[in-house]
C-alpha cells in the first residue's frame, strides 16, 4: 500500500513556528540563545523564508521539542514591553497627543466610501502577482515591460521568458491579476477581512466585542482563507482559546501585517474620529496581535478616519495615525523612519533602498514594521496621487497586495468619488467582487459602499 504524502498546512507546524519566534525574540530583545543552541543541536531548522510551511516534516521526537521551547519562549520577559502596551488604556496613556472626540461628528458621503472600496481593491490587485516576489525581481518585470515606475498593471506581454522563469508570478494568483486576465476582483483576504467587518458591524453594531469577532469568524471566515496570525488564533479558537489569550498561544505572527489589513472599515465609518476608529480597531485586533501589530490597525483606521471626515491632505492624515501610536514604540519609529526617507530621498527607488537595508536581514517580508514604513513612505511621496500611492506601495516590494490595498484605501478616500480615480484601475473589477464570505459573493462595490455608509450613519 503507498504511504499517503504528509498534509503540510502552512503557518501552523510548530517545526515551522520555532524559527519564527526566535527572529520575533531578538526583535523583542529577549536573550534566547540558549533556546537556539537547543533548537539547532536537535536538528531543528530555521523558519521558512517564503512559504509558510517547510517540506520534510519533523520526527516527533522534534515536533514535541517545537512545542516545549514555543512555550518557554513566550515565557521570556521582553525589555521593550514597558513602552509597546497592548492594554488599550495603555496605550492612551503612552501617547501625549491621543486626539479628543470630535466637537461635531461629520459624514462620510456613499461617493468617498465607493471611492475607497474600489481604491483598496484596485491597489491589491496590482500587488497580486508579485506577491513574495524579491525587490529585484519585482523591478525587473516591470522594466521589461516599460512600466517603471508602475503605472499600470503587471503583464506578461513582451516580457522575456527566461526573465519569467526567474521570477515566477505568484502562482495563485497570476491567472487572475496580470493586465491580459483580470476579470472582475478576484478573491483576496485583504478584501475578505472588510467584508467580515461590515458583517461584524451589521449584526453588533459599533459595541461589538473581541469575543463577538471570534464568534462570527468561526460562522463566517473558513479556516483555509485565514493566514499568519489569523490562522494560528483561529486554531486556539477552536482549541477552547479565549481572546485575547488567543493573540498569545504559540502565534510567532502577533506582530505580523494582519490587524492591519483588516482596519478600514473600522476608519470609515468614524469620519472625523480617528480616536473612535482606532479603539474600535483595537477591539478587533486583539483577537490575533499584540504591540505593534495592534499599533497596525489603530494607526490605519485613524489615518482613514480623518480621510472619511474631508481632510484633502495626506500627511495630515499620516499625522493623525501616528497620534494613536506609543511614541517609543518601533511602530512609530518605521512611520516616522519612512515619512523623514520620502521627505528627504527625490527618486523612490532610493527610498526603498533605504528601507530594505533596514528591514531585510532581521525582519519577515509579511512583519507589520517593515510594512508600515514602506506604506508611510509611499503616501508621503505619493502626495495624495493615487496612481502613485498604489504604485509606489506595490513597488516597495514585501507584502505587496495589502500595501497597495491600504494606500490605495487612502488615496481613493482622498480622491473622494468613484470617477475621480483612473479608469485603467477601476474599469477591470468591473463591479464586482469574488469572495467566500457568505452571502458577499460577487458584490458590487456601490453596493458595498452604500452598506458601509449605513454603519458609518449608526449611532
Amino acid at each position: 500500500m503507498n504511504a499517503h504524502p504528509p498534509v503540510r498546512l502552512t503557518w501552523v507546524q510548530p517545526e515551522d513556528l520555532v524559527g519564527h519566534e526566535l527572529r520575533q525574540a531578538a526583535q523583542d530583545g529577549r536573550d534566547a540563545r540558549e533556546i537556539a543552541e537547543r533548537w539547532y543541536a536537535a536538528g531543528g531548522r530555521p523558519a521558512p523564508d517564503r512559504a509558510g510551511a517547510s517540506e520534510p516534516p519533523a520526527p516527533p521526537r522534534l515536533r514535541a521539542l517545537a512545542s516545549e521551547l514555543l512555550d518557554e519562549l513566550a515565557a521570556l520577559e521582553s525589555p521593550l514591553a514597558a513602552d509597546e502596551p497592548t492594554d488599550l488604556d495603555a496605550i492612551v496613556a503612552a501617547c501625549p497627543h491621543w486626539p479628543g472626540p470630535p466637537e461635531a461628528a461629520p459624514t462620510v458621503g456613499r461617493d468617498r466610501l465607493h471611492a475607497a472600496w474600489l481604491g483598496r481593491a484596485a491597489g491589491c490587485l496590482l500587488g497580486k502577482p508579485v506577491e513574495k516576489l524579491p525587490l529585484d525581481g519585482i523591478r525587473a518585470l516591470a522594466r521589461a515591460a516599460g512600466d517603471w515606475p508602475l503605472s499600470t498593471w503587471f503583464t506578461a506581454r513582451g516580457v522575456p521568458a527566461g526573465l519569467l522563469a526567474a521570477h515566477p508570478w505568484n502562482r495563485r494568483s497570476a491567472p487572475t491579476s496580470l493586465a491580459e486576465n483580470i476579470d472582475g476582483m478576484p478573491e483576496d483576504d485583504d478584501l475578505n477581512h472588510p467584508l467580515l467587518t461590515l458583517l461584524l458591524l451589521q449584526r453588533h453594531g459599533r459595541s461589538f466585542t473581541t469575543a463577538d469577532l471570534a464568534r462570527l469568524w468561526l460562522d463566517a471566515l473558513p479556516a483555509g482563507r485565514a493566514f499568519t496570525a489569523e490562522r494560528i488564533a483561529y486554531g486556539n479558537l477552536l482549541a477552547g482559546v479565549e481572546p485575547p489569550r488567543t493573540a498569545r498561544l504559540r502565534n510567532p505572527f502577533r506582530e505580523w501585517i494582519g490587524a492591519q489589513i483588516r482596519a478600514d472599515v473600522h476608519g470609515w465609518t468614524h469620519p472625523g474620529d480617528p480616536a473612535g476608529a482606532a479603539a474600535q480597531a483595537h477591539r478587533d485586533a486583539v483577537l490575533t496581535h499584540t504591540g505593534n501589530g495592534v499599533y497596525g490597525a489603530m494607526f490605519t483606521a485613524a489615518a482613514l478616519a480623518v480621510a472619511a471626515g474631508g481632510e484633502s491632505d495626506v500627511h495630515g492624515c499620516l499625522a493623525a495615525g501616528l497620534r494613536v501610536v506609543p511614541p517609543r514604540s518601533r511602530y512609530a519609529h518605521a512611520i516616522r523612519l519612512g515619512v523623514g526617507t520620502a521627505r528627504t530621498e527625490g527618486e523612490f527607488d532610493t527610498v526603498v533602498d533605504r528601507l530594505h537595508a533596514v528591514y531585510d536581514a532581521t525582519h519577515h517580508w509579511v512583519h507589520v514594521l517593515p510594512n508600515a514604513a514602506l506604506l508611510a513612505a509611499a503616501l508621503t511621496h505619493a502626495d495624495g496621487d493615487f496612481t502613485r500611492s498604489i504604485g509606489d506601495a506595490v513597488s516597495g516590494g514585501w507584502d505587496t497586495d495589502s500595501n497597495g490595498a491600504t494606500a490605495g484605501s487612502l488615496a481613493g478616500l482622498l480622491a473622494g468619488r468613484p470617477d475621480a480615480l483612473p479608469e485603467r484601475w477601476t474599469a477591470p473589477l468591473k463591479n464586482r467582487l469574488a469572495t467566500s464570505v457568505p452571502g458577499f459573493d460577487r458584490v458590487g462595490f456601490d453596493t458595498l459602499a452604500a452598506l458601509t455608509h449605513q454603519e458609518a450613519l449608526r449611532p
